[in-house]
């Protein structure tokens, strides 16, 4: 036993003397020297000497923003009133042993829809920019002021595409809200939210700038996709009713019109989108001036050169390998030039990567989109672009979809100088047709210059079916902004003779 214990206690002191040799020789050596975190892991000195030079961040005061911004934003009403709408009712069994077989029309009265959001008063006269999707369809709009004020307001035109709308009420001397550079704010920055939320009216929330050029799905009133791409993302609160009221920057500067939120739920879960200041001024002034938004397009199709976080691997890795063969990292790839379009006249050619236009640079097609959205057709800009990896520029002179610098303007459909009415049941029956929309009078005009007479009944225009005067309305102003400016019409006179017309909408 003894022995035993000996052997125990000479074990012990062996590993102890070993450990005692082991530490000595790793501070004789100096291989094993403990370092700190900075010497670990090396900063980039760039980045060190930009944080070292931000100064003394004091706490951001927004109340004089807020107080600045609150009686320029105003709660807009916006009432639909009740309307006969006709409806087709599913065929029974008595349909098609006594009818025609489609079943039987029948005209309902729909109840009155009422619609809430915010505005921004821009001028003192009282115009007003909101979304397009607040006032759309609005026989009656109410403007209150956060003076409890109320107005009647017009809309003096609407862009869905853009989701942008201007309305004017009358009167002067009204507060308005500087317009500041939505380009010049920076992520982290601190913005306001103000609007009408829920019907709480002048309400503010705060939050910082999330991204900038951020990209959504979105589809626009009309059923087609935003034209604006290049959003303002936010995390102050944004919530129903507050669209179309004001993104401030901390000075007191509208940087964006707030449009709408991104959430499952349908309230506020961390992120609002707004439409940059950069935008809207060229939006609503078109709208003034000309009565519809003028778009310069470069005439390419083309999209985003690099890769995201959406893509699978495989598209990842062939997104690199074309990047690597054209010698670029990002830009807008040209996949196709049109005839006639800008950039066939500047020379460029399919496979050019376009880096720059108009001074500014071009990392994705989203900023593409943002920079023609602030140019008119007929604008000089430059153009530079990457062919075999060398960089190429041009001068050349944005366009409009029609393919020249002309004025557009959207049709009204007091343009065709006629008048209309839904065909009436006995002469549905009579001709065995379900729909129609009949001319009940025709003065000067386009319809009159394509040769149409009173009575003739509308079935279909550029082949959509045309029930009422807002069908026709609405296939109008999409064929007085394509390229042909043409609406076909095909239908027939009560006597049954078909008869098909071309009705040109080109304006001087």
């Amino acid at each position: 036993m003894t022995t035993k214990k000996y052997l125990g206690i000479a074990a012990l002191a062996l590993v102890a003397c070993g450990g005692v040799s082991i530490a000595t020789y790793a501070l004789n050596s100096g291989e094993k020297e403990d370092k700190n975190f900075t010497e670990m892991f090396t900063q980039n000195e760039q980045s060190v000497k930009a944080a070292s030079a931000i100064s003394n961040v004091q706490p951001v005061d927004l109340t004089q923003a807020a107080d600045v911004s609150v009686h320029a934003v105003v709660h807009i009403k916006a009432t639909q009133r009740s309307r006969t709408q006709t409806v087709q009712e599913m065929p029974d069994i008595f349909d098609f042993f006594f009818g025609d077989g489609r079943g039987q029309q029948r005209q309902i009265q729909t109840q009155p829809r009422v619609g809430f959001g915010s505005g921004v008063i821009i001028s003192d006269d009282g115009y007003i920019v909101t979304n397009s999707h607040v006032v759309e369809g609005a026989d009656e709009i109410t403007v209150r002021l956060n003076d409890e004020r109320e107005f009647k307001g017009r809309v003096i035109g609407a862009d869905a595409a853009t989701d942008l709308a201007l309305v004017k009420i009358e009167g002067k001397n009204f507060p308005t809200l500087p317009v500041g550079d939505s380009d010049a704010l920076k992520v982290g920055e601190w913005v306001l939210a103000v609007g009408n939320p829920f019907n709480l009216n002048s309400t503010v929330t705060a939050g910082i700038v999330s991204a900038k050029a951020r990209s959504i799905s979105s589809t626009a009133s009309d059923g087609k996709t935003v034209a604006i791409q290049s959003f303002i993302q936010t995390d102050a609160a944004i919530n129903q009713g507050n669209s179309g009221g004001a993104l401030v920057n901390s000075k007191g500067q509208l940087v964006g019109i707030n449009a709408m939120l991104y959430s499952p739920t349908g309230a506020y879960s961390g992120y609002g989108f707004a439409i940059p200041t950069t935008i809207m001024k060229k939006v609503v002034a078109d709208i003034k001036t000309y009565g519809s938004v003028q778009r310069a397009v470069l005439g390419i199709a083309g999209r985003s050169i690099g890769t995201d976080i959406t893509m699978d691997d495989q598209q990842a890795e062939q997104m690199k390998k074309q990047a690597e063969e054209l010698g670029v990292t990002d830009g807008v790839y040209v996949a196709e030039v049109t005839d006639g379009g800008a950039a066939a006249a500047a020379g460029m050619k399919k496979d050019d990567v376009i880096v720059e236009l108009g001074g500014k640079k071009v990392k994705n097609f989203n900023d593409l989109q943002e920079i023609l959205s602030t140019h008119r057709p007929g604008d000089k800009v430059t153009v530079k672009y990457i062919r075999d990896k060398k960089e190429h520029s041009a001068n050349l002179t944005l366009k409009n979809s029609q393919g020249n610098t002309k004025v557009t303007k959207s049709a009204d459909i007091d343009i065709l100088g006629a008048a209309f009415r839904p065909l009436p049941d006995d002469l549905k029956q009579q001709l065995g047709i379900n729909y129609g929309l009949q001319v009940t009078g025709v003065s000067n005009g386009k319809m009159k210059d394509a040769g149409i007479t009173k009575g003739f009944i509308i079935l279909k225009a550029n082949g959509t079916s045309v029930k009422t005067t807002d069908d026709l309305e609405t296939i109008l102003k999409e064929a007085s902004n394509s390229p042909e400016q043409v609406l076909f019409m095909s239908g027939m006179y009560p006597s049954g003779k078909r008869a098909n017309f071309a009705v040109d909408l080109s304006q001087e």
